[in-house]
């Protein structure tokens, strides 16, 4: 857990959360998932709360129509978010275009003491002052408040569509705008393809993907603010060193299918130990002899294999992680801390940020301050993901509606030293006596 001092100004928590098996097993995995983030909400009280969902609705969102109503409903009304009177919804449920559909949810909670929030309106390029609570569904594309887009086709492997995209939303607080940013990338389609390469084909089209979301953020049609990327990104430990390193010592046994003589399993033996199977290997399965790997010390031994985010390290930031991988893990209602033997366990859920956010949660002031990154839900059953939070605060004056923001305060702070240098002056020139009033007043002193 990353942890800076504390402080007392707007407190600002941003979640990420795939959800999708929350909606395959809404009886038993709901209420679990909503007792936790509750509890993140009690522990961190923030004035402004983001939630980003990937996988909103599930597999079959059409079949979870309802448990979705029940799900927004619930964090809309429940007793634990009773003092955020004012919210946003964005549910993007137009499930029947594969062209648009990307499974996306993003929740904006806003506490009844924050004063003077803004969003901005992507149409009218302006900022809205935000009041009372207010559901978006459908066709998202028409509104004006976000921008959504899924990926071109061509970025998609096999060129086949899938739920793979973004949803972008501007805020303004204590006169502090930024960005935040919904995103989900691809996912590994083949453990075997994956391990074949270092770094993986999956990995490239990921790094295409986040490029392109980040082209467009900082593109010249808006004036540039700050921004916070967080979602399931899918990243993934560089398989084939993981593999060479877990496996130091062991011998490889592949396996081919009979009528296409393609490699359909890969069997990883020890040498000695009378052989024991240590890794096997195929399309979803990754089934390591000992899970405790990625569990000791929370797994951070093996963020050296942690890669993807490295390309981007001029444009983004992330803190020190310091929680177990957050996927695949066990979608069994009794097992809250058992992987699932499908994929080498990773960090795909993260919360990321450009260096002027960076600056913007970590600036020195007189005042401590707390900046808090990590996991929720640790030894409960949260669905095959899970959810990540950032927590942070920001001072009053802490930065500006952009560019024109900017300015107005150097006008502003302008004006001020005019106004206090002729004071002194005025002062001055008074105990002397130098100067009558109406030699005062002829020189724009009175």
């Amino acid at each position: 857990m990353a942890v800076k001092g504390a402080t007392a100004h707007t407190g600002v928590l941003l979640v990420t959360a795939n959800v999708g098996s929350l909606f395959d097993d809404p009886e038993n995995l709901q209420k679990n998932w909503l007792r936790e983030f509750y509890k993140v909400v009690h522990a961190h009280k923030p004035h402004f709360m983001a939630l980003h969902c990937q996988e909103f609705g599930g597999k079959n969102y059409e079949a979870s129509m309802s448990h979705v109503d029940k799900f927004v409903k619930e964090l809309l009304s429940s007793d634990a978010m009773k003092d955020y009177n004012r919210a946003r919804v964005y549910l993007d449920e137009n499930f029947k275009s594969q062209e648009h559909f990307t499974a996306l949810g993003s929740f904006y909670f806003l506490h009844e003491s924050l004063k003077n929030i803004y969003q901005f309106d992507f149409k009218a390029k302006k900022y809205k002052k935000v009041t009372g609570k207010e559901i978006y569904s459908d066709t998202l594309e028409s509104t004006p408040m976000l921008e959504k887009e899924k990926f071109p086709l061509d970025y998609f492997p096999e060129c086949k569509w899938s739920r793979k995209g973004f949803i972008r939303t501007r805020w303004c607080i204590t006169d502090c705008a930024f960005d935040l940013v919904n995103i989900h990338l691809f996912h590994d389609a083949s453990n075997l393809v994956a391990w074949e390469t270092s770094p993986s084909l999956y990995s490239g089209i990921r790094h295409k993907a986040l490029g392109y979301v980040l082209d467009r953020i900082i593109d010249q049609r808006f004036e540039r603010v700050s921004y916070f990327v967080f979602g399931d990104f899918n990243f993934r430990l560089d398989a084939k060193s993981v593999v060479e390193t877990l496996c130091t010592k062991a011998t490889m046994q592949t396996i081919r299918a009979a009528d296409t003589n393609e490699v359909v399993k890969l069997i990883f033996r020890e040498s000695d130990n009378d052989r024991k199977v240590m890794l096997q290997l195929e399309k979803k399965l990754f089934d390591y002899f000992n899970q405790e790997v990625f569990r000791d010390n929370n797994g951070t031994a093996l963020l050296e294999f942690d890669k993807e985010l490295s390309v981007f390290k001029d444009k983004l930031y992330e803190l020190d992680i310091s929680f177990p991988p957050s996927y695949p893990y066990s979608e069994d209602y009794s097992q809250g801390m058992q992987y699932m033997n499908t994929r080498c366990p990773a960090w795909c859920d993260r919360i990321l940020m450009s260096h002027s956010a960076k600056e913007l949660i970590l600036k020195s002031e007189n005042e401590e301050r707390q900046v808090v990154y990590d996991h929720i839900g640790p030894n409960v059953c949260m669905g095959d993901h899970k959810p990540v939070f950032l927590s942070f605060r920001i001072a009053a004056g802490a930065g500006t509606r952009g560019r024109a923001g900017r300015a107005a305060q150097r006008k502003k702070r302008r004006r001020r030293a005019a106004a206090a240098a002729a004071a002194a002056a005025l002062c001055f020139l008074r105990r002397r006596a130098i100067f009558s009033s109406s030699e005062l007043g002829s020189r724009g002193l009175l």
